[in-house]
């Protein structure tokens, strides 16, 4: 069991990493971005995707952290 769990870890990150070198391959005309003020060169449209789903999986599981949902203010019973 322990073996097919490997080979399977091993088939599922080969896709990936295909459908990774598949896109970056596809996306290589040049764009610049300005986003608030900053101007970043002109880089692949990848360079830019790639980079806004990395800052995407660091954000967003900070943010849940600090705004857990449910924990809203608590109520003060009447007297």
């Amino acid at each position: 069991m322990r073996q097919f769990k490997r080979i399977f870890t091993v088939i599922i990150a080969s896709i990936v990493a295909l459908g990774i070198v598949g896109f970056v391959l596809e996306n290589q005309q040049p764009a610049s971005l300005s986003f608030l003020g900053w101007s970043f060169g002109t880089l692949p449209v990848s360079v830019f995707v790639t980079l806004a789903l990395i800052l995407g999986m660091l954000l967003g599981p900070l943010l849940f952290l600090l705004f857990k949902p449910g924990q809203g203010r608590k109520k003060i019973p009447a007297t």
